[in-house]
């Protein structure tokens, strides 16, 4: 059995790996290359495989870094089969919708043909089969398949592989517990080799339960400043994660009463989607819920669906607080925001997601004072405001921790979907810490196992 990587090689973006036994050719994930201009490139090149030739796609969570490039798959001919939990399936189909009318900023930019299209996205879906967690998938005779909750985002999963006497593990992104809504990850027991996530191996999260204590100062904070707090917030998860913790400070009166914005029509139909699956929810949450409490609405939040209600956001008074995509500045209707309120001392940008090299938020978050924001150059005096307590991604400790969990003997560790830095000082403490075997392999790196 060989396997390759094809993505996500120090770097967090652009995940995909291949797997060739001698009857079956699969990937998991197939995601789209964020950020650098040098990355985003490597999404127009051709696959390091024919598309026809592969038989499965299995999908471990609905981001765009691990699904971007799945339409294209199918534009250049793959017609196998593509699994992902249920919940994945129906985000994956809006995200991927959202991805391929980016496209057009894309194709000016780098000055090449769409990567996809809408319809290309649609054909996505006559192929795609939405699966359980625990259920075991046979996908050849010598291949099978399983499903657990990697926690990270709804529906995202941590992937057993059994192929030809040997196990592998795919993380994906594994959660930073214990967070609203979702449950906490699973444990697994066993596994011969694992691909781990190391977004952030070489650092520690502050404590989860500093989150509403974050958020209830930032908020009290820019009431006394009479300023406008933007939260540049992912559709899926940030979004329903800080109404979730909002909703509570609102409703007992822990926070002054503001006009609250959700101005993000991809967040708006993700959050819609999240109400289908309330059994993928954790216990203190579905207690919340069944006491009537609609933990994504409170007293104060108006949802801005149009881009005309959008603008009007402009005309009300600070303070004011106003969440919207996209999570790294890359694109979306918080621009429209940072180009208007960057430039304000009493405003505050509140980042509380991983934000990757070359883009907006991670240029804000490392301090660079005047910015291009729709082609218009911008001085930043806000505050710039960062908590990694909110971050959807396990830290060095929790990712330890997760492999420490394993009982059987682990022959090796491949770390990934991380920066150089933070990938190459997850190993050095797998290596001296776990005393396993561990590596971050480059792009294109391929061995027998």
């Amino acid at each position: 059995m060989k396997l390759t990587f094809l993505g996500g090689t120090k770097a967090v973006t652009g995940a995909m790996y291949l797997i060739e036994t001698k009857d079956t050719k699969l990937i998991v994930d197939c995601g789209l290359y964020q950020g650098k201009r040098e990355w985003r490139k490597l999404n127009f090149q051709n696959f390091a495989f024919d598309p026809k030739s592969l038989d499965y796609a299995l999908i471990t969570h609905s981001h765009i870094d691990h699904i971007g490039r799945i339409p294209k798959l199918f534009k250049d001919g793959f017609r196998g089969k593509v699994y992902a939990t249920k919940p994945a399936v129906e985000f994956s189909h809006i995200f991927l919708l959202d991805s391929a009318h980016l496209q057009k900023d894309e194709v000016e930019e780098l000055r090449t043909e769409p990567l996809y299209t809408a319809e290309h996205v649609n054909m996505c879906l006559n192929f795609c089969k939405g699966i359980d967690y625990d259920k075991e998938i046979k996908l050849s005779n010598t291949v099978k398949c399983k499903f657990k909750n990697a926690g990270h985002i709804l529906g995202s999963a941590i992937i057993e592989i059994w192929a030809e006497g040997k196990k592998l593990v795919f993380t994906g992104d594994l959660g930073n517990p214990p967070v609203p809504i979702l449950k906490t990850y699973d444990y697994i027991e066993d596994a011969d080799y694992v691909i781990i996530e190391s977004a952030y191996g070489n650092r520690n999260h502050e404590p989860t339960q500093d989150r509403k204590g974050v958020i209830e100062d930032t908020i009290e904070d820019i009431a006394k400043r009479k300023g406008t707090l933007m939260i540049p917030a992912f559709a899926m998860e940030r979004t329903q994660q800080i109404l979730y913790e909002i909703n509570e400070l609102v409703e007992n009166r822990r926070v002054p009463r503001m006009p609250i914005f959700m101005d993000s029509p991809l967040a708006i139909k993700a959050t819609e989607v999240f109400k289908k699956y309330e059994h993928y929810f954790n216990k203190e949450t579905r207690g919340i819920i069944n006491s009537g409490d609609d933990i994504f609405n409170f007293p104060g939040l108006q949802i801005t669906r149009t881009a005309q209600e959008s603008k009007k956001i402009n005309e009300t008074p600070a303070p004011k607080i106003i969440i919207a995509g996209s999570g790294m500045s890359t694109g979306g209707r918080i621009l429209f925001h940072e180009k208007l309120y960057l430039s304000d001392p009493n405003s505050i940008l509140f980042i509380i997601g991983y934000q990757v090299k070359g883009t907006l938020g991670r240029r804000l978050l490392d301090g660079e004072n005047m910015v291009n924001i729709l082609g218009q150059r911008v001085e930043v005096k806000a505050q710039i405001k960062a908590c990694g307590a909110f971050s959807a991604h396990a830290d060095q400790k929790k990712l330890l921790n997760w492999i420490q969990q394993i009982k059987s003997p682990i022959k090796k560790i491949f770390v990934v979907q991380g920066e150089e830095e933070a990938a190459d000082a997850l190993v050095s403490k797998i290596k001296n810490d776990l005393k396993i075997e561990a590596m971050a392999p480059d792009l294109g790196y391929s061995i027998e196992i």
